[in-house]
């Protein structure tokens, strides 16, 4: 963290604060957890704290302590207009654009609280007032977890926060298992064991307790959705509108389904493709050394390496064309580090 940015923040926080948390649209697991835990710390340390969403987030969040604290913002536009209008502190977590909160954009530009954001994402926009940034950091989660600690307050980090900041860490990293899980991202993980965090809870919290409409998507979308590539050694899952009506989807039903793709053998760059509008919406994750990100980037989107979105006004099959299209223009890339050094 640069020293500087904490001393300022430090000044920030000396007398109590009206506080609003946002963070983007549809927010994860990595998005809930690092607001409500950085809910949790403000909240101990005297100042007044709103948590607003973009949009509603899954059930599987909603066991977070303090979720039920979360205003979602076009459920009431007023009062989250409200809160950001009056707040001396905005924080903004886990995105780097203001148009990742959507309607909300104008009004948090406009405010005149202090925008800090809090994000591990490539090539952030500029519009804070102080930045927290760490493109190399497993999620946001974790770098609220640094903030904490860089303020001199990782002694008070209590279960409540241990919990949400758990499951930031956990959901971005995969469990663990991808390229961002350093020695540093367990030594924090050990922390928050250590102070209550049950973890064989959380798991099942949150990956224990699907719909059997889900299951039945979840089928459904590797039986009939799911398009392989094996010359380009990339694959895709197709959704469209009639997919989300028969299996009465809920928010985060599709979390996580794109990595299916990824455990095909000799498959480096899966793709979920999405549409329930007029908008076609793509979630890119890949491995061995290809880049979602150069992906993402042709469907005016962006993100990390290894995992990345974007969006388009385009047909489904106009994206499926273009689509197919980047397998061949990115070929050599797609062999992967591992199939290159065969």
């Amino acid at each position: 963290m640069n020293n500087n940015n904490i001393s300022e923040l430090q000044e920030m926080l000396a007398k109590p604060q009206r506080v609003a948390i946002t963070m983007h649209q549809k927010p994860d697991g990595d998005a809930i957890g690092s607001a409500l835990g950085l809910y949790h710390f403000l909240k101990g340390e005297g100042h007044r704290v709103d948590v607003v969403a973009p949009t509603d987030f899954p059930e599987n969040l909603k066991w977070i302590p303090g979720a039920t604290q979360v205003l979602i913002g076009p459920n009431d536009t007023d009062r989250a207009k409200w809160i950001f209008d009056g707040a001396d502190l905005i924080f903004c977590l886990d995105f780097n654009a203001l148009h990742r909160i959507n309607e909300f954009e104008p009004v948090v530009e406009d405010s005149m609280g202090k925008k800090i954001m809090i994000d591990h994402h490539l090539d952030p926009a500029g519009f804070e007032d102080l930045a927290f940034w760490d493109p190399e950091a497993s999620s946001t989660a974790e770098l609220v977890y640094r903030l904490i600690s860089d303020l001199g307050k990782k002694d008070q980090i209590t279960k409540e926060m241990g919990d949400a900041l758990y499951t930031g860490i956990m959901t971005d990293t995969g469990s663990f298992r991808f390229t961002n899980t350093s020695p540093a991202v367990h030594r924090i993980i050990a922390h928050l064991m250590e102070v209550g965090v049950d973890v064989t809870f959380i798991h099942d919290a949150l990956f224990n307790n699907s719909s059997v409409d889900r299951l039945k998507f979840i089928g459904h979308s590797l039986g009939n959705c799911l398009h392989v590539f094996p010359d380009y050694h990339a694959a895709y899952i197709k959704l469209d509108r009639e997919v989300f009506k028969r299996f009465n989807l809920r928010p985060g039903d599709t979390e996580g389904l794109v990595s299916y793709t990824l455990s095909i053998k000799n498959i480096y760059l899966g793709v979920l493709i999405t549409t329930q509008d007029d908008i076609v919406k793509l979630s890119f994750r890949s491995r061995s050394g290809v880049s979602s990100v150069t992906f993402a980037q042709e469907f005016n989107g962006g993100g990390h390496f290894y995992a990345a979105g974007g969006r388009t006004k385009e047909s489904l099959a106009e994206v499926e064309t273009r689509l197919q299209s980047l397998f061949e223009t990115h070929k050599e890339m797609l062999k992967g580090v591992e199939t290159a050094r065969a």
